[in-house]
């Protein structure tokens, strides 16, 4: 049986690994699937990581705990940054209390000016 596929956009700079997430939910239909994908992505890079986050719409325990999976993957001195939160994810991070543990950030500038 085949799954979904998990959907990711990776920029990779000289400082960081910049990566889209494009799905919508990050729930317990597909949080293995995302975590193992992200873990394989920033595993080999040895840089720090910058998701964007700004498609996720919801994302419950289960996503959760696969972000908290693949930043302990990171060696300590690594961070993930948690770009773009829509206000139904970032709620649940600060639930949480896990806005202690990943760094949250506004959305990242874009070069396009507001129509």
């Amino acid at each position: 049986m085949k799954g979904p596929l998990m959907q990711f956009i990776v920029e990779d700079s000289d400082t960081h690994l910049h990566i889209r997430v494009m799905e919508p939910r990050i729930d317990a239909a597909v949080a293995t699937m995302f975590k193992d994908k992200l873990r394989d992505i920033v595993a080999p890079c040895g840089k720090s990581v910058c998701l964007d986050m700004a498609a996720v719409d919801f994302m419950d325990s289960s996503g959760l705990g696969a972000m908290i999976s693949v930043r302990k993957s990171l060696p300590g001195n690594l961070a993930i940054v948690l770009q773009a939160l829509t206000p139904n994810v970032e709620r649940v991070f600060r639930l949480t209390r896990m806005d202690s543990v990943f760094d949250l950030q506004p959305q990242p500038a874009r070069k396009e000016p507001d129509a």
